[in-house]
C-alpha cells in the first residue's frame, strides 16, 4: 500500500499527453482539425499510478472471466463514504452498474409505471432529460433560477410542477452543468418537499469528490435526511474523479430492499455486468488515490480561477462561480451570438452546446486539462469575440 501511494508524489498535471489516435471520444471528434476539445466531461490527465498499476497486475493475471465486486472493493467504497462524508452504508445496499447513465435509465424504469411523471431541475446533464422518455414517462422540468449570478433551486416552482402523477425526482448533486454544491439548508428544504409529495429520489452524486471550494464539503442527501432512506437512490462512481470513465464502473447506494430489488429486476438481462478491469481500477482508486485527488483538486482550483477571470473580461459572456466539478457554465446571451457553440468551434474551441442541457445560448467548458492548453483555448475565445464586426 505504501509503495503505491508513494508513486503519486511527483504527479505533473502540466505534462502534455497526446490523446490523438487513442480512440478518444473527446479528441477524435475534431480529428484533423485545429480545434481544442473542451466539451465532454473526461479529463486529459493520467489516472493515479496506483490505478494504472492495479490494471497492470490484473492484466498480468491473464484471465478475464465474468466478474463480481470483491469484498475488498465493497469495503473500500464503504470506507470512502464513511471517511469523506460521515456516511455509514451496508455492503448489501450497493448495486453495481456499468455507468451512471445506465443507472438513471434503470431508475426511471424501476420506479412507477408508464405515463408517470419524472421531475428534474434544468439546465441539467442531457441524460436526465432523455431517460424519462425512454422509460415512457413524462418529463417535468423545473428551471433553476439565478440570484446574483448564483444558481439556486426555485422551490415554489418545484411545488407547482409536482402533480399526483409525479413519482420520481432526478437530482444532480453537485450540479452539472451549473457547478453548485448544494448547501445543508437547500437539501433540507428539498427533503421536506420529497416527504410531503411521497417522491422517490435518484441523487446523482458522481461529482461529489470534486468540490473545489476549500470551505465547502459535499453533503450526500442521504446524510442530510437519513429518514428518506426508503425512498432514496444515490448514484456514484470513481469515473470523473480519477478519470476512468472508459472502464465503466459505477454503483448505486439503495438502502430500501424493495427499491433495490426493483432496480435489480429492471437490470436483469439488459444491463451488462461491470467488467473485471473496472472493478480493479475502482478498488485501487478508493484505496490508494487520495493523495492524487488532493493534488488534482488544487490544480483544478487554479484552472477554475483562470477560466472565471478570463470570462469576466470577455464582452457578452458571463458565468457564475464554480463551486464543484471541472465544468464552467457560460451564458453567451448578451453576446448576440445565435449559436455560441458553433461560433467558438469554428474559431478553434470545442465546447458543449447548452441546447442539449435545456438552455440554448449557453456553452459548457471542461477545464480538466493542462493549464497551457486551457490558456490557449481562452485566448482563442477572447480573440474570436474581439474580431466580431
Amino acid at each position: 500500500m505504501a509503495h503505491r501511494e508513494s508513486l503519486d508524489i511527483n504527479v505533473d498535471f502540466d505534462a502534455p499527453i497526446d490523446r490523438a489516435g487513442t480512440g478518444s471520444y473527446k479528441w477524435d471528434k475534431y480529428a484533423g482539425r485545429d480545434v481544442i476539445p473542451l466539451w465532454v466531461a473526461d479529463m486529459d490527465f493520467r489516472s493515479p499510478q496506483p490505478v494504472t498499476q492495479a490494471l497492470h497486475d490484473r492484466v498480468e493475471h491473464g484471465v478475464f472471466g465474468y466478474g463480481q465486486a470483491p469484498e475488498g472493493l465493497q469495503a473500500a467504497v464503504r470506507h470512502m463514504l464513511a471517511s469523506r462524508y460521515g456516511w455509514e452504508v451496508s455492503a448489501e445496499w450497493l448495486v453495481w452498474l456499468p455507468g451512471l447513465v445506465s443507472g438513471l435509465n434503470v431508475v426511471c424504469r424501476a420506479v412507477g409505471k408508464r405515463g408517470d411523471e419524472v421531475a428534474t431541475f434544468t439546465p441539467v446533464y442531457p441524460p436526465f432529460l432523455s431517460a424519462p422518455a425512454l422509460a415512457e414517462r413524462t418529463l417535468s422540468s423545473v428551471p433553476l433560477i439565478q440570484r446574483h449570478s448564483r444558481w439556486e433551486i426555485d422551490f415554489g416552482a418545484l411545488e407547482a410542477a409536482l402533480s399526483p402523477r409525479c413519482r420520481l425526482l432526478l437530482f444532480c448533486s453537485p450540479h452539472n452543468p451549473v457547478g453548485r454544491s448544494w448547501s445543508a439548508e437547500e437539501l433540507t428544504v428539498l427533503a421536506d418537499v420529497v416527504r410531503r409529495h411521497h417522491l422517490i429520489v435518484a441523487s446523482d452524486e458522481i461529482h461529489a469528490d470534486l468540490v473545489l471550494d476549500e470551505d465547502t464539503d459535499h453533503l450526500p442527501l442521504a446524510k442530510v435526511a437519513p429518514d428518506l432512506s426508503e425512498r432514496l437512490i444515490t448514484l456514484m462512481a470513481p469515473s470523473k474523479t480519477y478519470n476512468i470513465p472508459g472502464l465503466g464502473c459505477s454503483f448505486a447506494v439503495v438502502p430500501d430492499p424493495d427499491l433495490r430489488a426493483a432496480m435489480q429486476r429492471t437490470m436483469e438481462g439488459i444491463v451488462p455486468h461491470v467488467n473485471v478491469l473496472g472493478y480493479a481500477a475502482t478498488q485501487a482508486a478508493y484505496e490508494h488515490g487520495e493523495p492524487w485527488r488532493q493534488k488534482l483538486l488544487a490544480y483544478l482550483r487554479g484552472n477554475r480561477d483562470l477560466v472565471q477571470d478570463s470570462i469576466a473580461h470577455m464582452p457578452g459572456l458571463e458565468m457564475g462561480h464554480v463551486e464543484a466539478t471541472y465544468l464552467a457554465w457560460i451564458d453567451a446571451g448578451a453576446s448576440g451570438i445565435r449559436e455560441p457553440a458553433r461560433f467558438f468551434e469554428e474559431r478553434g474551441v470545442g465546447l458543449s452546446d447548452g441546447t442539449a442541457f435545456g438552455a440554448p445560448g449557453y456553452v459548457r467548458l471542461n477545464f480538466g486539462c493542462r493549464r497551457a492548453l486551457l490558456q490557449q483555448a481562452l485566448e482563442r475565445m477572447a480573440a474570436a469575440l474581439a474580431s466580431r464586426p
